[in-house]
């Protein structure tokens, strides 16, 4: 079962291994259906906020008030309430607020860019995988020239010129100036997978933060905050959300066959979100749905789990431009193209098994991760509000 697994993964993203036994068929198609691992932009999932939707609004009222490229303009001030000393605020009333031409400026000697899957903290499935570009956000905050007082950025997007739609979130100040971890910068976001970031996915610049949900990567950015406030005060504070969580390594099926015949073998793809705690396996169990729990109704605690094969990383990363990494993205080789490492962090994996045929029944199957601590999902922070954690389970029917 695993040399199948291992063909079909190299059928699907290169030649086929000398030696290898051939994959079986229905595993091979399974693993060749998979969906593109960078999703084209009109292919993400849209989440956004706002009555009407920003980027509904037609071409001529998104120029007026800044949703293109040649009239997005950003203010970054002090915070009214909890003031930083600043010397020189950007702002629209004094003709000072910064534009794209000056991001453009900037890009020529600070641009970046990073692979990062944007997921949802209450939906849990992540609604795209994207290469990013853009500008860290401190090199616009320096331009102001902060002195004292500073603890906090907070910022927020246009919302309809209607202060009840304002969708604000917040990041310390450390965080911004500062990459802990070896994480990639907090950007101002103007490109995604090569191409101009478009209005529905918050074009013409956005925040994004690249180990966060997407709640922290604010669409359509107008103001940039600096404050002395001690605390977060993001918009999903209100939602009895953890507003400081970071992405959760966790699995889930992307194809599962509903119904097959006695004896025959399961072919099963998937996908797992890599968090900061990393990814060692991927893992299925499969049980019978009369199966008894335990005591405290804990069907895992039974599970007989089997590793899955994490698949390699493709050949041709989808929607980029010639199905290539563009040169100079960290953790990639800029002669190969491929990753130093894999899987890497805050990107997805593909995955797939074969699971070997059952006798007629109903069954649950289920999966989950083991990241690098050797901790398995739902662990270590099991709990909704601090993102997706819970164990997937897709019923399965074998009968004739």
């Amino acid at each position: 079962m695993r040399l199948g697994v291992a063909g079909a993964a190299v059928l699907a993203f290169g030649p086929l291994a000398a030696g290898a036994d051939p994959p079986a068929p229905a595993l091979a198609k399974a693993v060749e259906d998979l969906e593109p691992y960078f999703t084209p932009q009109e292919k993400f999932r849209d989440v956004s906020r706002g009555k009407p939707l920003p980027h509904s609004l037609p071409d001529k009222r998104k120029r007026e008030v800044g949703l293109t490229r040649e009239t997005w303009k950003l203010e970054v001030i002090s915070d009214p309430d909890n003031p930083t000393k600043i010397r020189s605020p950007l702002t629209q009333k004094d003709g000072t607020a910064f534009d794209f031409d000056g991001l453009m400026k900037l890009a020529e000697k600070h641009a970046v860019r990073f692979a990062k899957v944007m997921t949802c903290l209450n939906i849990g499935c992540p609604l795209g995988m994207g290469l990013w570009e853009g500008v860290p956000l401190r090199e616009v905050i320096w331009l102001t020239q902060p002195r004292d007082n500073l603890r906090r950025v907070f910022y927020y997007g246009y919302h309809n010129d209607d202060p009840q739609q304002m969708f604000r979130s917040s990041l310390p100040i450390s965080r911004v100036l500062e990459d802990p971890f070896d994480l990639p910068p907090v950007i101002l976001c103007y490109k995604l997978n090569g191409k101009w970031l478009d209005s529905e996915r918050g074009g013409p610049v956005r925040v994004v933060v690249p180990e966060a949900y997407g709640f922290k990567s604010i669409k359509w950015l107008t103001h940039v905050v600096l404050t002395n406030l001690y605390h977060a005060n993001d918009t999903y504070a209100e939602g009895n959300n953890d507003v400081d969580t970071w992405l959760k390594t966790f699995a889930a099926t992307l194809s599962v066959p509903h119904e097959v015949k006695p004896g025959a073998p399961i072919p099963i793809t998937g996908y797992a979100q890599v968090g900061l705690a990393g990814l060692s396996k991927v893992q299925v169990s499969i049980q019978s749905n009369v199966a008894k729990r335990n005591d405290d109704g804990d069907p895992l605690a039974t599970g007989n789990w089997t590793d899955a094969q994490i698949l390699p990383p493709p050949k041709h990363w989808s929607d980029l431009p010639g199905g290539k990494i563009i040169a100079g993205t960290p953790g990639f080789d800029t002669a190969t193209g491929q990753p130093h490492t894999w899987p890497m962090r805050l990107m997805k994996v593909h995955w797939a098994t074969l699971l070997p045929g059952l006798p007629a029944g109903k069954y649950i199957l289920r999966t989950r991760t083991i990241d690098e601590k050797g901790i398995a999902q739902p662990m270590p922070r099991p709990f909704q509000k601090s993102g997706h954690s819970a164990i997937e389970s897709v019923d399965i029917t074998v009968k004739s």
